[in-house]
């Protein structure tokens, strides 16, 4: 036995969204692959140690008062790991800005790509608030 249509609430049903037509030449990519995995190594490597090294804190601070070898205050548990995860949070800024944004890697440190880099993205802030105004 067919059921019968089930009723539609304000009587209709809701309009489709309009179909994208797929564009003709595809959007180029902003960040080449090279330069993308180059910075996501640096930021794993600049954030990944400070935070470990934050967790890790805790964890010896911890055995250190609990088996009775030290006699640590909470306060400075809690101001070392809390400068390391600052530390980590400024390896997620130097480790974009560090990265060389050319297809060619750079150096180890890539402390001479920062300034060209804080430059780009100080031009790019420029063009941005100029085209929206």
């Amino acid at each position: 036995m067919a059921r019968p249509p089930k009723p539609k609430a304000f009587g209709s049903a809701p309009p489709e969204p309009p179909r994208r037509q797929p564009s003709a030449k595809p959007r180029p990519q902003v960040i080449p692959d090279a330069v993308a995995g180059r910075m996501a190594r640096r930021i794993a490597l600049a954030t990944g140690v400070p935070s470990v090294l934050g967790m890790g804190v805790f964890v010896v601070s911890y055995l250190l008062v609990s088996r009775g070898i030290l006699d640590i205050p909470p306060v400075v548990t809690l101001v070392s790991s809390g400068a390391c995860f600052l530390l980590g949070l400024l390896g997620l800024s130097y480790g974009v800005l560090s990265a060389s944004w050319e297809e060619k890697a750079g150096s180890l440190l890539g402390l001479e790509h920062i300034g060209l880099n804080i430059g780009r993205v100080r031009e790019s802030l420029r063009a941005m608030r100029s085209g929206s105004s």
